[in-house]
C-alpha cells in the first residue's frame, strides 16, 4: 500500500512566504505584488512586512490567497554598528486570517518610520520586550505558537547566526535554506541549520523564499503547497503539516513509500540525493546529456536498523534534495521514520 509523503489528493499551489511591500521597506504596492506573482504562476503570497501585521483579505479571490503575516527582528546591539550585529529574524504566519496583532510586538523595532501608520490599536496595546538570547527567542516562539502563529527562522547566514545562536531553539516550524534577497546581496543560505535542528529532534521544514523588496529579488525561491483548495484554513493546515516542498527550480510530482521503497518522480534533474540523520545516503545521477526524472530507494534496511539501534543517537529521518542542470534545487522536508506506518 502506498503511503504518500506529499498528499495524493489536491493540487500544488506555488507560494512566496516572505515579502515586503511599501507598507515597510518594499518597493511594490500590494496590488503590484499580487499582479507580479500571479503573472508568474503563483497562487499564494505571505505579506511579511517588518513589525506590522495587516490582513490583506481584500486581495484574496478564487485565484490568489493572501496570508496574514509579519517579520519580527531581535538584534544584539553590537556597539560597532548594524553590519557587525547578530540578529534573529523570524516570520510569524497567522492561522487566523483576520489577525491584527501579535503577542511579541516590540515598538522599538518598528521601521521604517511610516510603517507605524499601519499599526492597529490592538498591536499598540502589546508591550513585549524582546532580548537577544536563546531563552529570549524561545519565549517569543512559545508565545507566538500559543497565539496561533507558525514561526520561521529567516536567513541565518545573513543574520550572522552561528550554531550556539540556534541550537537551543524550540518550536520553530520552518528554516530558510534559500533566501533570494540575501542571495542577490551575496549571502548564500545553507541546509546546515536545518539539519542541525533536525539532529536536535526539532521537526522543522525547509523553506525557499524571496524576502522580496523589489522585482530584482522576486520569483527566485518558493514552496509548492499540496492542498485540496485555495482557502485560508486549508492552506495553513497543509503548511503546518509540511504538505509542501521548497524549490528554486525543480518540480516534485509524486513522493511516496510502498513496500519499504521510497519513490519520487520529478521534473528533469541532474541528480537526486537521499539524505538521512546518519552516515547513510544514496544518490541518483543522470547520464551525460540525459536527465533523471524518477528514483527508487530501498529503505527496508534503513527502517530495520532504525528500530534495532542499541542506542538512538538521533530520531531517524530521511529527506531528498533534487538538482537540475542549472544547479537549481528542490528540498523535501525530513520525514521521521516513526511517521511511516510500514517502517
Amino acid at each position: 500500500m502506498k503511503h504518500y509523503l506529499l498528499p495524493e489528493a489536491g493540487r500544488f499551489y506555488k507560494a512566496n512566504l516572505h515579502m515586503h511591500t511599501t507598507i515597510s521597506d518594499g518597493k511594490m504596492t500590494l496590488e503590484e505584488t499580487k499582479a507580479f506573482y500571479l503573472e508568474r504562476g503563483y497562487s499564494i503570497v505571505a505579506f511579511t512586512d517588518h513589525e506590522v501585521i495587516v490582513p490583506h483579505n481584500d486581495l484574496t479571490d478564487e485565484n490568489f490567497l493572501a496570508i496574514t503575516a509579519v517579520e519580527a527582528a531581535t538584534n544584539d546591539d553590537w556597539p560597532n554598528g548594524y553590519p557587525h550585529c547578530r540578529c534573529y529574524h523570524v516570520n510569524l504566519y497567522a492561522k487566523d486570517k483576520n489577525a491584527r496583532s501579535f503577542p511579541v510586538f516590540d515598538e522599538r523595532y518598528v521601521w521604517p518610520a511610516h510603517a507605524a501608520n499601519y499599526l492597529s490599536e490592538e498591536c499598540k496595546g502589546v508591550k513585549y520586550l524582546r532580548h537577544y538570547s536563546v531563552e529570549g527567542m524561545n519565549d517569543l516562539i512559545r508565545r507566538a505558537n500559543e497565539a496561533g502563529f507558525l514561526v520561521s527562522y529567516n536567513h541565518p547566514n545573513w543574520s550572522n547566526q552561528r550554531y550556539p545562536d540556534y541550537a537551543g531553539l524550540k518550536g520553530l516550524w520552518g528554516v530558510e535554506v534559500f533566501n533570494a534577497g540575501c542571495f542577490c546581496m551575496g549571502y548564500k543560505e545553507e541546509t546546515q541549520p536545518l539539519e542541525d535542528l533536525l539532529h536536535l529532534n526539532e521537526s522543522v521544514f525547509p523553506l525557499c523564499t524571496d524576502d522580496a523588496h523589489h522585482q530584482g529579488d522576486c520569483a527566485l525561491g518558493w514552496v509548492q503547497v499540496k492542498a485540496t483548495a485555495l482557502e485560508y484554513d486549508t492552506v495553513m493546515g497543509a503548511l503546518e503539516r509540511g504538505d509542501f516542498y521548497a524549490s528554486t527550480g525543480p518540480e516534485i510530482h509524486e513522493l511516496y513509500v510502498e513496500n519499504g521503497y521510497l519513490h519520487i518522480t520529478c521534473s528533469d534533474a541532474r541528480e537526486i540525493f537521499l539524505r538521512t540523520e546518519r552516515r547513510s545516503t544514496k544518490a541518483t545521477f543522470a547520464k551525460e546529456g540525459e536527465s533523471v526524472c524518477e528514483a527508487f530507494y530501498n529503505l527496508n534496511k534503513f527502517f530495520a536498523d532504525s528500530k534495532n539501534q542499541l542506542s538512538v543517537r538521533y530520531r531517524p529521518w530521511f529527506r531528498l534534495e533534487i538538482y537540475d542542470h542549472a544547479g537549481k534545487a528542490a528540498y523535501t522536508r525530513a520525514y521521521f521514520v516513526d511517521e511511516i506506518p510500514e517502517a
